[in-house]
């Protein structure tokens, strides 16, 4: 059985579609939300649909760890509440581990953008998903096995998702689901600067590497979204 686990923070307008996707799925699964405190009814909606509902400390991370905790099921699928999840996607996930050897992986990854720049980030994901770098947006996937040999996802205060895919992939074998692919919102890159985001990307992950601590990490990714979204937007 795969077991869904849906980080949550006030997703009340975009968790109801993500939800009817899965509703279309026949392979055996469950779905479990795993909630950091909403406070716009989204733990309600999850309840209504007769889904399980955790409650979670604030953070991807944090919210992550306590969903797979609960979770039944030999395969988890982390999936973003602002995604929508293909038809045949849990089936495109059996086919793919139906190889022993293969220990996880993640989606091919759209943005709903209709813009040029939603396209560049479309190539983007593609150029660097070869290169074995991937984050939790795709989608990411992992036998239960797996998952308790790298010791699960760690409550990071940032880059949880990269954390986890870094140490799966010094496990064993991915793949990327490349059809069909997974289609995920470009709400967080609304009103910034392409140039912007790649050094910010850039300056994070250098970060990263010389071991700044997450929280560190956090507020420093949260900061300069904010400085660059109230920039005049001629500059």
């Amino acid at each position: 059985m795969i077991s869904v686990v849906i980080p949550t923070l006030n997703e009340a307008r975009r968790l109801p579609a993500l939800l009817a996707s899965l509703g279309t799925s026949t392979e055996k699964h469950e779905i479990i939300v795993a909630d950091g405190n909403s406070t716009d009814g989204t733990a309600s909606i999850a309840g209504e649909q007769g889904l399980r509902v955790v409650r979670s400390e604030g953070g991807r991370g944090a919210q992550l760890r306590t969903g797979a905790a609960e979770a039944r099921g030999d395969v988890l699928l982390f999936l973003h509440a602002d995604s929508r999840f293909p038809s045949g996607g849990l089936q495109a996930i059996e086919q793919a581990l139906a190889d022993p050897d293969v220990i996880g992986g993640n989606f091919r990854l759209l943005f709903d953008g209709s813009d040029g720049f939603s396209d560049w980030l479309n190539g983007f994901y593609a150029w660097i998903r070869s290169h074995g770098v991937y984050y939790g947006d795709s989608a990411v996937f992992i036998r239960r096995r797996a998952y308790e040999a790298i010791g699960g996802v760690r409550p990071l205060a940032l880059m949880e998702d990269f954390d986890l895919t870094r140490r799966m992939e010094r496990l064993g074998r991915t793949v990327c689901v490349d059809n069909p692919p997974l289609v995920t919102s470009s709400r967080r890159f609304a009103g910034r600067r392409l140039a912007a985001i790649v050094a910010g990307w850039l300056v994070i992950h250098a970060l990263y590497y010389l071991r700044l601590s997450p929280t560190h990490l956090a507020w420093l990714y949260d900061s300069a979204r904010r400085r660059e979204r109230h920039q005049p937007s001629n500059v």
